[in-house]
């Protein structure tokens, strides 16, 4: 598989990972999917039913299991014991699953991630044999510990969840980039396809989202353009652009044998 996405042993072709919240309807839900290519799908098992909850609509009915790898989450969650204790469920309904996504969060207004409770969480889950990928605020010290615990993932915010805001400290993004030693995926704020290819530019190695699709206008096309733009940008990050050239301009075309105005 070529310049494959490798998270805990598993290679996806797909840099993009899309979360199934606010969506019109699980059909909605599956169709933006589809057009964005995409193979690990984020599920919040606070808030969608996966099985738990007998007689209601049920999302795995809409997602094919030999297409998508599902990537249970604690959205919702305030303290490392929930976190711990969601994830046991997903595990428990999932059959053995492994691969989960750890997210605790600090403030109701703002739902920046505690981590605090973060760190004590990852700890655990580690340690009971999740492959634990880890929304993190974008502090590269606080991405560097939760690494050396054994996450395989780090995923720090762009800016705040659902604000749209797109990435807000790119500088902080590239410090957590080059001192890691396991992917690291662009995670939150992302509003719209410019701001995913600009992540992928920096050397994400992928970007999650949810609300930017779910919430434009045409989650579908939507979708597809999310697409395109991870692709892109992981095309021209690959490419090695151009260096800047501050207060300084440069003709496209060659100076040689330009013809003169000059008379004589």
């Amino acid at each position: 598989m070529q310049d494959a996405l490798t998270i805990a042993g598993k290679s996806y072709q797909s840099r993009l990972l899309v979360g199934t919240g606010k969506y019109r309807d699980f059909q909605q839900t599956a169709d933006a999917l589809d057009a964005s290519g995409c193979e690990i799908v984020t599920v919040a098992i606070r808030r969608v039913n996966l099985g738990q909850t007998a007689g209601e609509p049920n999302l795995l009915d809409f997602l094919p299991k030999n297409r998508y790898t599902l990537l249970p989450n604690t959205a919702g969650c305030y303290s490392a014991d929930d976190a711990v204790r969601t994830l046991r469920l997903a595990r428990e309904l999932l059959g053995d699953h492994r691969l989960v996504k750890l997210e605790v969060l600090g403030d109701p207004n703002n739902l920046y991630p505690n981590m605090r409770e973060t760190l004590k969480a990852a700890e655990t889950l580690v340690k009971e044999g999740f492959d634990v990928m880890v929304y993190t605020s974008d502090d590269p010290i606080a991405a560097r510990e939760l690494e050396q615990i054994g996450c395989c993932a780090i995923m720090p915010l762009a800016s705040l969840i659902g604000s749209g805001m797109g990435i807000l400290n790119p500088w902080n993004l590239q410090l957590i980039i080059e001192q890691a030693s396991v992917p690291v995926l662009v995670d939150a704020g992302v509003g719209t396809a410019s701001d995913a290819a600009i992540g992928m530019e920096l050397g994400c190695d992928g970007v999650l989202m949810n609300t930017a699709i779910a919430a434009a206008q045409d989650p579908v096309r939507m979708a597809r353009a999310m697409k395109l733009a991870v692709e892109a940008g992981r095309e021209a990050h690959l490419a090695g652009r151009m260096p800047r050239r501050f207060y300084s301009a440069t003709p496209s075309s060659p100076l040689e044998g330009v013809i003169s105005s000059r008379k004589g």
